[in-house]
């Protein structure tokens, strides 16, 4: 049976940086050792903007003040049969106001923009962070992956795109 998630993830913005958050800290975490930016899962009654500005608050302390919807990421992995498809809204930040605090998923680094896809990234990721830089217009982004979490196929825009892996 397929599981059905939706989650926001924002990559904040300061000085040609972004706000990274490498997961370490939790135990059986889907992102453990992996750089990715803030967000996390729906509560009930809350719409993409009441998750982002919840969870960016609860992992960073800062209050967000200014932000841009920039695309939805359908993911797509785990073991045939037993798949799960996880929307993500995908937001820009800036104008953080307020004191950070330590997060408890791991360590929070402002890490210069050129160096960001030098970091321990999933292949996708990659892949929407490029896209954020390159283009201004709203996307959709499709990625799936294997049991093995190899990236298998991508899709932009509902146009399937050529996958390298590495």
């Amino acid at each position: 049976m397929r599981k059905i998630k939706l989650c926001t993830l924002c990559y904040i913005e300061r000085d040609d940086k972004y706000l990274m958050l490498h997961r370490v800290s939790k135990k059986n975490d889907i992102n453990k050792d992996k750089w990715i930016g803030v967000g996390g899962h729906f509560e009930e009654m809350e719409s993409p903007e009441d998750c982002l500005i919840r969870e960016v608050r609860e992992e960073t302390g800062y209050e967000l003040c200014d932000f841009d919807f920039r695309g939805i990421v359908t993911f797509v992995y785990g073991k045939r049969g037993e798949e799960v498809v996880e929307y993500m809204h995908l937001f820009v930040g800036r104008n953080v106001v307020g004191e950070p605090i330590e997060c408890n998923e791991g360590i929070l680094k402002w890490v210069d923009k050129k160096e960001v896809l030098n970091l321990n990234l999933w292949e996708g990721d990659k892949i929407f962070l490029k896209l954020l830089e390159e283009r201004e217009e709203f996307f959709s982004l499709k990625l799936v992956y294997t049991e093995d979490e190899k990236l298998s196929e991508v899709f932009l825009d509902g146009k399937l795109q050529n996958v390298k892996n590495g």
